[in-house]
């Protein structure tokens, strides 16, 4: 045992330590061992911020929760009888409370079918990666004491994800954590264990039974990590993407002209990814990084004299994006999201023409609106040759680009763009009912504006209004 006292000193973990000692004196007063485990203790060792408490109890998890709940002024905590555990919505950090338990599971789920109190080696040794399994006891007179019974500092120390049980086991219990392994691989930049791997690729049709939002969940996890390459290369090599992104794992071994980006798509994918991940924080902008060339492997042809070509590859890619969304569970504002920048994508570079108009700059910025910024960066992303020359020659394509934008009309204006003739005034100064010739009417006087055939007022768009109302 190891005494970690003053690693809990520290001011970043200051409200931490406060609720730990809080539940510690509540466990010695009542006579009940309690501890501090997995994540919280994986991260103070790393010198991590600390997002989230687990505390395990060996006893009655719901009753405690309630004390320390009334000793941390929450009124009400949300228990699960079943699970024997309680979380405590303490708005600095997150508590969950747990009695120390054994679960076990049946063949069509992941849910543990009976849940079995037990002590504090029987609870950790359950649980999913070494890293994950140790333990630190918070009573008073043991505060800071380190328990770390399956070997989580040595793996810590040679960054290996690996289990406490047979892997086999720990997979087959719960398939999630086969994606939870890529999850810290891609996140703390560790290796996964050989027999760990190899199980991960055994068990790996055991996904079928996880539901689409965990696994969406997870997944979204992983495009959060720092470098998101490692947990999605981790998840194409143990065939997990074959599961749950087949139009991204067909990418890879697939050949593109080596001319402008990685030969192999799934490798120019990754880079792209990390790439966005290294410009944005923005994990939907990753996402919109590894859907980008979708459609890549279904419009790849060969021609003789370019080789490989992917023409309309923007176009189809969006729309197998619905089936895509409609499969990992995906909320409509981010389908809508992503689709735009698949579709959007390869325009940006094609506005860098000297003959390209202010009508065609206004359309781009238009079609990209809010997301504009986005779009730009996803494109800068897009670039993964190694040739220096002609990264700065892209570079400075984007700049042109940029450029033309603000030189054409102020962003917000232009994402906020409309007709300055309404509906209903169209209807009346052309006699006309509600239907589609109103919006045919509409879009006419805004292509006139866009085209720079008429100012952008609402005089303007009233007089070239009455001079096409005849041709409806």
């Amino acid at each position: 045992m190891t005494n970690i006292r003053e690693l809990l000193i520290k001011s970043k973990y200051e409200q931490v330590k406060d609720v730990l000692e809080r539940a510690g004196r509540i466990g010695e007063s009542k006579g009940i061992a309690v501890y501090t485990v997995g994540g919280l203790v994986r991260d103070l060792l790393m010198d991590k911020i600390l997002n989230d408490i687990d505390i395990v109890i060996v006893g009655e998890a719901i009753p405690f929760a309630k004390l320390l709940a009334r000793e941390l002024d929450v009124k009400k905590i949300v228990p699960f009888e079943k699970f024997c555990t309680a979380l405590i919505p303490y708005k600095p950090v997150q508590i969950e409370v747990a009695s120390a338990r054994r679960e076990t599971y049946d063949d069509h789920s992941r849910k543990p079918s009976d849940v079995i109190h037990t002590d504090l080696n029987g609870d950790l040794i359950r649980r999913d990666f070494t890293i994950n399994t140790m333990a630190i006891d918070i009573r008073p007179g043991q505060f800071g004491d380190l328990y770390d019974p399956f070997g989580g500092i040595t793996a810590l120390k040679n960054r290996l994800i690996q289990t406490p049980l047979d892997p086999n086991e720990t997979f087959s219990d719960d398939p999630l954590r086969i994606m939870r392994a890529a999850y810290f691989a891609s996140k703390l930049n560790f290796n996964i264990d050989e027999n760990c791997h190899q199980s991960m690729k055994e068990q790996v049709s055991r996904l079928k039974i996880v539901s689409w939002e965990r696994i969406r969940d997870e997944f979204i996890k992983i495009l959060s990590t720092k470098k998101p390459s490692i947990g999605l290369t981790i998840m194409q090599k143990t065939g997990v993407l074959k599961i749950i992104f087949p139009e991204i794992n067909v990418m890879y071994g697939m050949d593109q002209t080596s001319e402008w980006h990685h030969k192999d798509i799934f490798t120019h994918t990754l880079q792209v990814v990390d790439n966005a991940a290294r410009l944005s924080d923005k994990m939907e902008l990753r996402f919109a990084a590894l859907v980008h060339d979708i459609a890549k492997p279904n419009t790849r042809r060969i021609n003789d004299e370019k080789g490989y070509t992917f023409h309309g590859h923007d176009a189809v890619g969006e729309r197998m994006l619905n089936k895509v969304a409609q499969r990992l569970k995906l909320s409509n504002k981010i389908t809508v999201y992503l689709k735009k920048l698949t579709l959007l994508h390869l325009r940006p570079i094609a506005l860098v023409k000297s003959e390209v108009t202010d009508s065609a700059i206004r359309r781009l910025m238009i079609a990209a609106g809010e997301d504009l910024d986005d779009l730009m960066i996803l494109c800068r992303a897009d670039i993964t040759t190694k040739n220096p020359n002609r990264v700065k020659q892209y570079m400075k394509n984007f700049e042109i680009v940029e450029e033309k934008m603000k030189n054409v009309a102020v962003r917000d204006a232009m994402s906020k763009f409309q007709s300055p003739i309404r509906g209903d005034e169209i209807m009346s100064i052309c006699g006309l009912t509600e239907g589609r010739i109103v919006g045919v009417i509409k879009e006419s006087i805004e292509e006139a504006i866009l085209d720079g055939k008429i100012e952008n007022t609402y005089d303007a768009a009233k007089q070239y209004l009455i001079k096409i109302k005849d041709n409806y």
